[in-house]
């Protein structure tokens, strides 16, 4: 790496402007009335989970650009940071998790993308992100079982 320190600054401002939807579509009452699974995390879970990875996501990327410049790789990377900001306005802003499990899908596919092309230039990018994409799973399988449970079947 020969970029100086203060270069990723850019990236961990677009994860943080990515994780503002979250502030913005917030839980609130909806969410907490929602037939949620057992195996749902406590809610202060997912702020401590969703700081690691966009400090994780930002690195990530940072390093892709040291080595590759401004390439298709941090285009897909955007991809998915704009998907990974869509997902609260659909899920917690429309209230719907069917359309944000859709959405899901669609995130997951972008960071398994994100994945392969970052591991093409530099695997420790790559592999910042696994942890990412282990996320993203359960929250596509926490996102199905809700539908699941509002459609009366058990996920």
């Amino acid at each position: 790496m020969d970029a100086p320190l203060w270069t990723i600054a850019p990236f961990l401002a677009l994860v943080f402007l990515a994780s503002l939807t979250g502030a913005i579509f917030r839980p609130g009452t909806w969410y907490e009335k929602l037939e949620k699974p057992a195996w749902t995390p406590p809610d202060w879970l997912f702020p401590v989970a969703w700081l690691i990875l966009y400090i994780m996501m930002a690195v990530a990327a940072w390093r892709i650009w040291d080595f590759a410049g401004l390439d298709i790789h941090i285009y897909i990377w955007g991809i998915q940071l704009a998907l990974n900001a869509l997902w609260s306005a659909i899920f917690f802003g429309l209230r719907s998790p069917m359309l944000g499990f859709v959405e899901v899908v669609a995130l997951w596919l972008s960071v398994a993308a994100t994945i392969f092309v970052f591991a093409t230039v530099d695997l420790l990018s790559a592999a910042l992100l696994l942890p990412y994409l282990v996320w993203v799973t359960f929250a596509a399988a926490l996102n199905l079982a809700i539908v699941g449970r509002r459609l009366g079947v058990e996920v």
